[in-house]
């Protein structure tokens, strides 16, 4: 009899909250326009680009919302500057074909409807991929294939890396570690995306960018936010490390590329 009432305790509860039960309608603010910047320097030979954009309302389309018109200039601390164009894509601007160099400290500014936004972000030295491995981990009675990125730290200094993991030519994961555990020591870093439904002859390709500590703070709180680190936090606007309120970052790194194929029995 104890069993029975309880069960018909727990019913008519169901049944009361269930009773309860309202529509609730959320009135979500439209905030103001807000300028984001993605700006990038690394040691290849190449165009540099940097994005200028706005942030949008809850009724717009996600999309990029690119803003023309803005200047764009890097400066080196020996002084050298660097002025970007803009391309034929509105909010996409590039550099002259450059390197940047390990060890020096790069300053971006970008001014853009009458606003001045700056950001400074030193290279760090080059820590180079040295090769990709599979590895396989049981989950519950499951077994999942994974890609490693295998390097070598450097044990004198702090040392912050970013991987993009690319398959197919679309990038499917985006992480940051830094070398609190393994600094000096040999490294093998997975990223947890699963290989498995691969087919023989699919390509892929992981980035190691070495990055310095703001910039690794920004991405970090990314991964936070979007649950790839773990549970989910709050939302919140990733600390960027451009003045006047902008948001996004600017990422002055050095990147080593390995590429793998799959082969299946």
């Amino acid at each position: 009899m104890k069993k029975r009432t309880y069960l018909i305790g727990a019913i008519l509860c169901v049944l009361a909250i269930a009773g309860c039960e309202k529509v609730i309608t959320l009135d979500l603010d439209n905030a103001d326009p807000r300028i984001v910047i993605d700006a990038n320097v690394n040691d290849q030979f190449e165009n540099q680009i940097v994005r200028v954009s706005k942030t949008y309302s809850f009724s717009e389309s996600n999309k990029f919302n690119g803003i023309s018109g803005a200047k764009v200039v890097l400066t080196t601390m020996d002084g050298d500057v660097i002025n970007y164009s803009e391309t034929a894509s509105k909010g996409i601007y590039r550099s002259p074909r450059m390197r940047g160099k390990p060890g020096v400290e790069y300053t971006m500014t970008v001014t853009v409807e009458g606003k001045t936004y700056v950001s400074v972000s030193a290279m760090p030295f080059k820590v180079s991929l040295d090769s990709l491995t599979f590895k396989q981990f049981d989950f519950f009675g499951s077994i999942n294939t994974y890609i490693a990125a295998n390097f070598e730290d450097p044990g004198y200094t702090a040392d912050q890396y970013r991987y993009i993991l690319k398959v197919k030519d679309k990038v499917e994961e985006d992480a940051v570690s830094d070398d609190r555990f393994n600094n000096g020591n040999h490294a093998a870093n997975v990223l947890y995306y699963e290989l498995d439904d691969l087919a023989n002859g699919d390509t892929l390709e992981v980035e190691l960018q070495c990055i310095d500590r703001p910039v690794y703070k920004y991405f970090f709180t990314l991964e936070q936010i979007s649950g790839d680190g773990g549970p989910p936090v709050s939302p919140e606007n990733p600390p960027s490390n451009f003045s006047n309120g902008a948001l996004g970052v600017f990422n002055a790194y050095t990147s080593s590329k390995r590429t793998a194929l799959i082969k299946k029995p």
